[in-house]
């Protein structure tokens, strides 16, 4: 599984990495959150807003921290 956090590195980008690395290890998933901070790689996603999640290179959530129980419904 690949989660991928889209953002330049405000607070709102911090706490949804350390959210959605949470949820993931409260699923007992096996995988890292990796962070994508780079402009460009963003804009690949049609991404405007961040902080963004991608689920397996789907965009699940733009512009909001969503709550761990909902961060945890993407990634099932």
């Amino acid at each position: 599984m690949e989660i991928l956090i889209l953002g330049t590195g405000c607070p709102k980008c911090d706490k949804l990495t350390a959210e959605t690395q949470l949820a993931a290890d409260d699923l007992g998933l096996n995988c890292k959150v990796r962070k994508v901070t780079e402009v460009a790689e963003i804009l690949k996603y049609r991404v405007m807003l961040t902080p963004a999640l991608v689920v397996n290179g789907e965009v699940k959530v733009v512009g909001k921290v969503p709550s761990i129980e909902e961060i945890k419904s993407y990634l099932t």
